[in-house]
């Protein structure tokens, strides 16, 4: 009982920071709600007693229960949330007002309504909780790196700079397509222009599975980190012949697909030019998640 009636005080001693983080991510004061009522839940029911920061701990609940309402598309979109603006105009409810009005104006969540799931969750734990990018990684299956691409591309949208992002996707995009090119020509020199020296190239356990599987076709068994250049332009010296260009969640990537159906994406992370790390996904759960753009 003791317990039971800690973790009641300090959930409620978080209640309005979770309900903030919530709002901010759906931009729905009830699916705000019933995400944080969902984050209570799971604590009752999970072993904290090695958690040292339970803030920490349910800000990265929220934050996950937040991404997958967003993936599958129940949050609502603009004209749904102009009619919540009306709902919360009208309400009597000082304290969840003072959240809201505290937590974003319905401007702002109109615009992070246009991001990608993944952006948004990356650029409000970021931008608005300070929460960093190693922590943020694992909550989006992202790398750190990763994690801070996803930030800044929603940075930028956010502020309303789209010549400055539409260049930046247009030099992501040259040079993946050299790295395309020059894996597929067998140009050595011209893939390691392209590849940072401390470049690494991170698979997920299902890319390794795949790779060992054509291994006897003299495919390169993958790892889960290759790292440094000359190793990953190894790996892809005249291959990815099958693979084909696309924007993965609005990034310049590349796509392996069989009959249609995409069996592998390659995640760019591109940083002055030069690509600095490299992300093979097969789970075909995390793909699904994935917005492809052929």
């Amino acid at each position: 009982m003791a317990e039971e009636n800690f973790l009641t005080e300090a959930f409620e001693a978080n209640r309005g920071h979770l309900t903030r983080v919530a709002y901010r991510m759906l931009g729905s004061r009830s699916q705000a709600d019933d995400a944080v009522q969902e984050a209570w839940l799971r604590l009752a029911h999970a072993d904290v007693n090695d958690v040292d920061n339970l803030r920490g701990w349910l800000t990265t609940v929220v934050a996950r229960i937040c991404l997958d309402l967003l993936r599958v598309g129940k949050t609502r979109r603009e004209e749904q949330i102009d009619a919540e603006a009306v709902e919360i105009a009208d309400s009597n409810d000082a304290e969840r007002d003072a959240i809201i009005a505290d937590s974003v104006g319905i401007a702002m969540v109109v615009v992070l309504d246009t991001l990608a799931p993944a952006e948004r969750v990356a650029f409000v734990l970021h931008d608005m909780f300070d929460v960093p990018f190693d922590d943020i990684a694992p909550i989006v299956g992202r790398s750190p790196a990763a994690a801070r691409q996803l930030a800044s591309r929603a940075r930028r949208r956010v502020q309303g700079a789209p010549a400055e992002a539409t260049a930046d996707q247009g030099r992501q995009r040259e040079v993946v397509e050299a790295f395309l090119a020059a894996s597929r020509g067998g140009d050595f020199s011209a893939l390691l222009a392209v590849l940072d020296p401390s470049i690494v190239l991170r698979a997920d356990a299902a890319a390794i599975e795949m790779s060992i599987a054509r291994a006897s076709a003299g495919a390169p068994v993958l790892a889960p980190e290759i790292h440094g250049s000359e190793a990953v332009g190894k790996t892809f010296f005249g291959r990815a012949r099958a693979a084909r260009m696309a924007l993965v969640d609005g990034e310049a990537g590349l796509v392996f697909a069989l009959g249609g159906q995409p069996k592998v994406v390659f995640e760019f992370v591109v940083e002055n030019g030069l690509i600095v790390e490299i992300n093979l996904i097969a789970d075909a759960t995390k793909i699904n998640a994935f917005e492809l753009q052929y």
